[in-house]
Formats: structure tokens, C-alpha cells, sequence
């Protein structure tokens, strides 16, 4: 993984000790919080429903053992002793006290981890497939790109103040295990037919109150042009996006209004105005920062763990269940890439106690060759462990409460904070996701319904991914009351698609049993088990979910 040089080190230092001074003239009462506003949003800190909340960067959801460690502390030390884990790949902490967020800031650059443009009108974490890397299925690891853009973006002088929020994904598959279709700009990795690399750029998705799939204005961009072609697209978007209206401020809108053919055609000549400068990416550039991304020299390939694994899994049914769940083929043999769920029967999606982060820090130490990640799910992988490992690992994730043999299933549920901690929210997210995840927390029953994505969201913002949910849940406020609003057929996957809404909300009371109906529906019309609900959903279309939960119209 990329290790900071002294430029880096630096950099983030003077960011915290410029920050340290804000804060002190914030607390002071020198700076008015709408003078602090931006300063604070610059450096990760909102003020939420309740008290500031600090998001931190993971860069492509990548990190080690002594950084998780230092998460953990952050969260014994400074919160209330857990963290939770976004969708972007980050880690926000909803208590700190403001005084403290300096400590916290300089205690993270001690580990190469910041705070910096996690929030703002700027270009956001750049995120990629969680099993980056490791993949059978991949081509190439997106991640040595996706640090490209980082560096290449963090503070840019023309892309500090865009007019809203610009996110950008990688992906390096043909299965999207990045969701690159509802970004603002989604690259695919790929090889032409002489075995050059290079990308298809979709540009114009997003979700939110307006919710698109983007769209591909590029086949195949060589890989020596991503920076120029990049700065094209965003330098299009910063002279013609909205700044009028924020709810309007978005590329998607500005793609949308003006029409695919006419942005390709002003990228393309944008781009052929400042491709022949500075931004050529040199090949050595590149070269060098593969190199961080090797994988670790003791990742070599096993022979000696798959007859005790055999073993172990006859003997013990939940073992053998969750290594069928979570567990995915590495492209060396002999390991596998595990996912350590966050998304325990009841509980809260994403979250993870001071002392889980230690003991998932400990697994990547002994059996993990020292790499962890965050995946845009709200999970943790355990990226190289040896098929040999498997059930040590397996035993001590037990312990730790982190067992739970759900990826991909229905309780793996994905949703945003909503009202228990968000200004913007409109209803709650929590408590229904632990509802439908004590409903459907049978494992029998999980396995007969197969995979399916339940995503939700307590507001229009879309931070659950509601609108990419297979079932989609909105929170909407109504006379005082919390509704809840269902879409189906979503997919945030290569075949991308926006959910449709079936009818009326549901109240906070009726939601749990409307899910219910919209998956025995599914259930009862599949064509057999191997027909997943998405599949069917697509066969069937709306109508005999929408008579099953409003009656025949």
C-alpha cells in the first residue's frame, strides 16, 4: 500500500496545525460558526443533529494493522468507542468534542491517515473495488490509479471550490464492485487489444434527489491521458455547473440539461486544448506507484490448507456457511479474500467497537499479511488469508462478535445514519434496518432467499444508496410523521439501474411487514432457486409486487 513521503508528511502536518489555530479562534469566540463553516468543512468535521461528527479518509477503503489500531484508539480515546463506516470507504466519528478534533487530526498524521476533503465542494475519497488486487476476475488493481487521482486532486488549485461535491470510482473488473455508474466520474479499467491499458469513462452519474446512471462518453482513454482527460471533464463541469442552485449543482444535472453528444463533444475539445501540456502521466510515475500496490512477497501460493479446511467445514456447519458466504477466490492460490461483516443480526450497519477494530487489526497482523479493507458496502475484508488460516480466523472473528455469515444477503443491509445523528434527515434508518435484519436474521431462511440488497436512506441525499437498493427504502417526513417510500430493481452493479418507486410510503409500523410481502412475492414467482430477486424483478416488472402490497387495482 502507498507509503506517505516527506512531501506528504508535511503537508498534512501544516494542515493540522493551521486547523489547530481555526479551532482555538472558533472556541474563542474570534470566528462566527458561519466563518468557521468552511474551514471546518475542509478538514472532515460537520456539525450534525446532536454535536460535530469527524469523517475520515481511507483512500480506496485501503489500510493497515497500526492504522485500524489507531482508529480504535481514536474511538476510545476521543468518542463514545466505536466508529462507523461509511459508504464512501471512510470512518466517521459522531462525538468528538471540537477542542479535540486538533489531537485527533495530529494523532492520525502520526499513522498517514487525514481528514482532508472528506466534505466540501471538492473532488471527495476516490474509492474502488473492495477486493482490488485480489480478484480472480481482474484485469488490473485499480487502486495505483485511484492514488493517481488523489494526489493529483488534493487542494488542486482549480477544483477546490466545484460547484458542489464531485466523487470519482475505479473499478478494474468487468464485475463493478465499485459502483462506478452512480459516481460523477466512474473509470473501468480495462486492456485494448494489444494489451495496453487504458479506461471507459462514464461521467454524469449519481444519486441524491435526482437520481442517474452515467453516462460512457469514452471507450477507451489510454492510461497515459487519465489526469488531462480528467481535468477536462472537471474543468467542463467547473465553467458550466449550477451554482445557483445546489440541488441543481450537480454534473449529472449539467449532463442531463445539456445532452450526452454535446458534453462528450466539449470534454473532447477541452481535452485536446490541454492534453499536450504537463499532464501526460509519465510511464515511470506509474511504474512507481504499481510498485506500492505489489502484492506482500509472503502472499505465495498454498497447497497445505485445503484438505484441513475440508475438514473443518464437515464439522462445523456455521463455519462451513460463513466461509461459503464471505469468503471470495484469490487470484493466488491457496488464499482467499474474507469479509468480516459489520452487520451483526439487530445491530447497526456499519459500526464497530474500539475493541473490534483491535481484534481485526490483530487478524490482519498474524494471518492478513498486514492489509485491510473498507469496502463501499459498510464491511471490512481481510484481503490474503491462507485457505490453512481460514478457521483461526474464523474462531477469533467469533469472539470479537464479527462472525456474521451474511455478505451479499439480505441482513447485510447498507444505511446511512438518518435522524438518530443527521441534520438533513427526514426519518430514521437505524432502527428499520435492525428490524428487517431481526425479521430475516434466520440463516435457513437467508440462504432461500439468496442475494439481495436492501439499501436505505433517511432522506432524499441518498447516503444508503436507496435509489441502487434491489429493495430501496426512503425515509420521508409527513405531517410530523416518518413514511418510509419502497423502490425496486435498483442495482449499483455493471448492470446499473435506478429503482422504481411502487406506491405510497409505509409507516414506521407497516415497513417491516411491507418488505416482507415484496420478498415472499418474490419468492413464491421465482422460476427456482438460482433465479436471484433482481433477475426476477426484471422478468416480472412491478405489477404483481405493487398488487401484492396495495391489493388489485
Amino acid at each position: 500500500m502507498y507509503r506517505y513521503d516527506e512531501f506528504d508528511q508535511d503537508f498534512v502536518a501544516a494542515r493540522v496545525a493551521q486547523f489547530r489555530d481555526q479551532v482555538e479562534r472558533r472556541v474563542s469566540g474570534a470566528l462566527t460558526e458561519d466563518q468557521f463553516k468552511p474551514l471546518r468543512l475542509m478538514n472532515g468535521v460537520y456539525l450534525q443533529l446532536h454535536a460535530y461528527m469527524l469523517r475520515i479518509a481511507i483512500p480506496y477503503g485501503t489500510l493497515d494493522a497500526r492504522q485500524m489500531r489507531m482508529l480504535a484508539h481514536i474511538a476510545r480515546t476521543y468518542d463514545r468507542g466505536y466508529g462507523h463506516f461509511t459508504t464512501r470507504q471512510n470512518i466517521q466519528f459522531n462525538w468528538p468534542a471540537l477542542s479535540q478534533i486538533p489531537d485527533i487530526l495530529a494523532e492520525l498524521a502520526s499513522v498517514e491517515m487525514h481528514a482532508i476533503q472528506t466534505s466540501g465542494n471538492c473532488i471527495r475519497n476516490v474509492t474502488a473495488d473492495h477486493f482490488a488486487g485480489v480478484a480472480a476476475d481482474e484485469v488490473a488493481d485499480p487502486r495505483p490509479y485511484a492514488e493517481i487521482l488523489r494526489q493529483w486532486s488534493s487542494l488542486h488549485p482549480e477544483f477546490v471550490f466545484l460547484p458542489r461535491k464531485f466523487k470519482v470510482a475505479v473499478t478494474g473488473a468487468e464485475r463493478d464492485r465499485a459502483a462506478i455508474q452512480v459516481h460523477d466520474i466512474g473509470l473501468h479499467l480495462k486492456k485494448d487489444e494489444n494489451g495496453r491499458p487504458g479506461f471507459a469513462v462514464y461521467v454524469g452519474g449519481g444519486q441524491g434527489r435526482t437520481p442517474m446512471i452515467a453516462k460512457k462518453i469514452r471507450d477507451f482513454l489510454p492510461e497515459e491521458d487519465l489526469l488531462s482527460y480528467c481535468e477536462a471533464v472537471l474543468r467542463v463541469y467547473n465553467l458550466s455547473g449550477r451554482r445557483d442552485n445546489k440541488y441543481k449543482a450537480r454534473i449529472k444535472i449539467l449532463v442531463h440539461e445539456t445532452g450526452e453528444e454535446e458534453i462528450r463533444r466539449q470534454v473532447e475539445e477541452e481535452w485536446e486544448r490541454i492534453r499536450r501540456g504537463a499532464l501526460k502521466l509519465p510511464q515511470g510515475e506509474v511504474e512507481r506507484i504499481r510498485a506500492y500496490f505489489d502484492l506482500p512477497p509472503s502472499v505465495r501460493p498454498r497447497e497445505d490448507g485445503a484438505a484441513a479446511l475440508a475438514a473443518a467445514r464437515a464439522a462445523d456447519p456455521e463455519f462451513d456457511a460463513w466461509v461459503r458466504q464471505n469468503t471470495v477466490p484469490h487470484r493466488v492460490a491457496g488464499h482467499v479474500a474474507a469479509t468480516v461483516s459489520l452487520k451483526p443480526i439487530g445491530g447497526t450497519p456499519g459500526d464497530a467497537t474500539a475493541a473490534q477494530m483491535d481484534a481485526v487489526a490483530d487478524l490482519a497482523e498474524r494471518y492478513g499479511h498486514d492489509e485491510l479493507r473498507v469496502s463501499h458496502e459498510q464491511n471490512l475484508v481481510l484481503p490474503h488469508v491462507a485457505e490453512a488460516d481460514l478457521k483461526a480466523v474464523y474462531d477469533e472473528l467469533v469472539s470479537a462478535g464479527l462472525a456474521t455469515a451474511n455478505a451479499g444477503l439480505i441482513t447485510d443491509i447498507i444505511a446511512c445514519p438518518g435522524l438518530d445523528y443527521c441534520a438533513l434527515a427526514n426519518a430514521r434508518s437505524i432502527p428499520i434496518a435492525q428490524r428487517l435484519s431481526d425479521r430475516f436474521g434466520d440463516a435457513a431462511r437467508q440462504r432461500e432467499i439468496g442475494e439481495l440488497k436492501i439499501k436505505i436512506s433517511g432522506c432524499i441525499n441518498a447516503c444508503g444508496h436507496h435509489h441502487v437498493g434491489h429493495i430501496g427504502i426512503l425515509g420521508v417526513e409527513k405531517k410530523g410523521e416518518e413514511f418510509y417510500q419502497i423502490t425496486l430493481g435498483g442495482s449499483g452493479a455493471e448492470d446499473a439501474s435506478i429503482g422504481e418507486i411502487v406506491g405510497r410510503g409505509f409507516s414506521t409500523e407497516e415497513i417491516v411487514d411491507a418488505v416482507e410481502t415484496v420478498v415472499d412475492t418474490y419468492l413464491a414467482q421465482r422460476t427456482g432457486p438460482d433465479e436471484s430477486f433482481l433477475a426476477a424483478y426484471r422478468r416480472l416488472g412491478q405489477a404483481p409486487f405493487k398488487e401484492a402490497l396495495y391489493g388489485a387495482a
